[in-house]
């Protein structure tokens, strides 16, 4: 009888090598195709949040508070310079105060310094400007469920 045959009492291990091998194989490829599909998934998430936070983004440079408006949570925190900051107002306070605001200091665009997120909360910085005056302003974005919002705006 040869060495190759698997049915030998010489017990020749190579099958059982082989075997493990394509095992191994197996498992290898497994696990490749489970975090192709988690990062898939996970990416899709993030092109999500990251377009709904550039569409904010873009209301703020457009200086627009309705458009701004279309991105509050139902309730926010606003803090705007010489006044104390507004708590958990609703969305519908929330928008008047922004365009009271805009109007009265004749805003009309935004310059983005810095965006960051860290797992479902984002921050945006940088300046509201009018023709002769900026402010800085830092915005709270809370994403779930793949909506992002609006939560906190500091204008200073």
């Amino acid at each position: 009888m040869s060495h190759k045959n698997f049915a030998s009492p010489k017990h020749d291990y190579s099958g059982e090598f082989h075997l493990t091998i394509k095992k191994n194989k197996y498992k290898q490829m497994k696990h490749v195709f489970i975090y192709s599909i988690v990062s898939f998934i996970l990416s899709a998430f993030t092109v999500v949040a990251s377009t709904a936070i550039s569409d904010i983004i873009n209301a703020f440079k457009q200086g627009n508070a309705t458009e701004i408006s279309k991105y509050l949570e139902n309730y926010v925190d606003i803090k705007l310079p010489n006044k104390d900051e507004a708590k958990n107002i609703s969305k519908n306070q929330a928008t008047q105060t922004l365009k009271d605001f805009y109007t009265s200091n004749s805003i009309n665009g935004f310059e983005l310094s810095s965006q960051r997120e860290l797992g479902g909360t984002g921050y945006l910085t940088g300046k509201i400007k009018s023709d002769n005056k900026s402010f800085s302003i830092t915005v709270m974005i809370k994403t779930k469920d793949n909506l992002s919002s609006i939560v906190s705006i500091r204008i200073n």
